[in-house]
């Protein structure tokens, strides 16, 4: 009964919000990348580019890394701590497979993914990395977190159809980024995959640039996070973690949050063009992710990298940067 009454509370607040329609966040988001054309020039070479990135922050932060160390061994556990991100599946891996198949047209009965690359960026034990592996991809997973990697390496190795098509590294993504010219550097993957993980990164803008140097022309990036709403505030933290116990206490950090609308212009001053934006829902009740009309809480969001050109450098940027944006997000 306890259940059911918090299910009907969440389907109140996220019926409240759905008066937010798919053309308002349409003209809110044209808005928005329109103002910040104005404000980055791009540099004329890749080399220039990468120089004045080369003291670029690290995304890694170390408070985040702790909280996952101690839940490392636990990634598997589908009615644990994990079980939204188990679920979570059901949407973001045929987001994922649906989307590439669309770029790529060659097709692999039975292995459709056969002959593309992808990154996993934050594999943790690797729940996503390891389906993607079966569609048939070579799938890289990287996490700063040794120990997730640990677990992630001896899980694929009960299965000899993913142990053939997944490898794992302990890494972050600008280590791997910063070996250009190494066999997994730059311009290696034709996708790169980050989901349920730039809300816990320390720098966003290094995430977007180091994601786009190491995708190809043409390759996608694919995200699902949280917007950085109120509703969010009362439902993917005080409900999920303080009441429910969906995630544990702690897990999320609301100022990390970001709305579609800054991801999007952070996304577009590195040379991505965004494809797609989808909302989420959770249902607490029975466990099972949706597709939904509005982004308020949860949503994914596919982008193409336009071409090889990086785009402008923040170092030489004046004007305000999504994550520090705050404005117009608490809706």
């Amino acid at each position: 009964m306890y259940c059911k009454r918090l299910g009907r509370l969440v389907s109140g607040l996220y019926r409240c919000r759905m008066g937010l329609s798919r053309a308002a966040v349409r003209g809110q988001r044209s808005a928005v990348l329109q103002r910040s054309a104005a404000v980055w020039s791009p540099c004329p070479t890749a080399s220039c580019h990468f120089s004045t990135r080369s003291s670029f922050r690290n995304t890694v932060d170390p408070d985040e890394v702790r909280r996952f160390q101690s839940l490392a061994g636990k990634w598997w556990d589908e009615q644990g701590e994990f079980a939204a991100l188990h679920a979570m599946n059901d949407l973001r891996v045929p987001f994922i497979r649906d989307n590439l198949l669309n770029v790529h047209t060659a097709r692999h009965p039975g292995k459709p993914l056969a002959g593309l690359r992808i990154l996993d960026v934050g594999c943790g034990g690797g729940l996503l990395t390891e389906p993607l592996g079966r569609l048939g991809a070579n799938v890289v997973g990287i996490d700063p977190v040794e120990d997730s990697i640990s677990t992630a390496q001896l899980h694929a190795s009960y299965d000899p159809d993913v142990r053939a098509s997944v490898s794992y590294q302990a890494c972050t993504l600008e280590e791997l980024s910063a070996d250009g010219e190494e066999e997994q550097g730059a311009g290696q993957f034709d996708a790169v995959v980050a989901s349920e993980v730039v809300e816990h990164l320390a720098d966003l803008e290094t995430f977007a640039f180091c994601s786009s140097h190491v995708l190809k022309p043409g390759g996608s990036l694919f995200i699902t996070t949280i917007n950085k709403t109120n509703l969010s505030y009362a439902l993917g933290i005080v409900v999920a973690e303080r009441l429910l116990r969906i995630v544990p206490s702690g897990t999320h950090d609301w100022e990390k949050f970001i709305s579609p609308v800054d991801l999007e212009r952070l996304l577009a001053s590195n040379g991505f063009s965004v494809q797609s934006v989808l909302g989420m829902l959770y249902n607490p009740v029975s466990g099972a992710w949706s597709w939904t009309n509005s982004t308020a809480i949860n949503y994914a969001l596919h982008a193409v990298k336009l071409s090889d050109d990086p785009q402008p450098d923040r170092a030489e940027d004046s004007g305000p940067h999504p994550e520090h944006q705050s404005a117009a997000t608490h809706s």
